[in-house]
């Protein structure tokens, strides 16, 4: 028996796979978010890097790829971007001129408000339909699977 919410055209043998189910619900999930964000213009991984510089400190760019879940030459292309649209700035690290620490902008925080709201709203979505209990065992679920699967 497929797991409900497969899709019938899912062969059962590769239903069975955790890391399928995995890649199922983390394009579901994208795509709701993408459609979310769409009004205001942007990406779902421009809503990543917004949320990780919202609290105004600067990150190297190896630091926010890791945190963004990007590779360094896609996020240094989307960055570009967000430095053209007057999102983030560049800066020299303070404290080592050698590393550039990339930083939001007022107009950059002020799009994060918004995005934030639609994040919270899907989060909230998610609590709504799934239950409270169940989201707090699938997070503590989700956060074991990243700690026991190293890359």
């Amino acid at each position: 028996m497929k797991p409900k919410g497969i899709k019938k055209n899912v062969s059962k043998p590769i239903a069975d796979y955790v890391p399928y189910l995995l890649a199922q619900a983390h394009r579901n999930v994208h795509l709701r978010m993408e459609k979310l964000l769409k009004s205001e213009g942007v990406q779902v991984e421009h809503w990543r890097v917004l949320e990780i510089l919202s609290d105004r400190e600067g990150r190297s760019m190896g630091e926010l790829a890791e945190q963004v879940l990007m590779n360094h030459p896609a996020l240094t292309k989307m960055l570009d971007r967000m430095v053209a649209n007057g999102l983030v700035h560049r800066l020299p690290d303070p404290h080592d001129q050698r590393r550039v620490l990339v930083h939001v902008t007022d107009g950059g925080f002020e799009l994060f408000g918004r995005l934030r709201k639609h994040a919270d709203k899907y989060n909230q979505e998610f609590t709504t339909n799934m239950g409270a209990k169940k989201i707090d065992k699938l997070k503590s679920l989700l956060e074991e699977l990243i700690e026991e699967t190293p890359l």
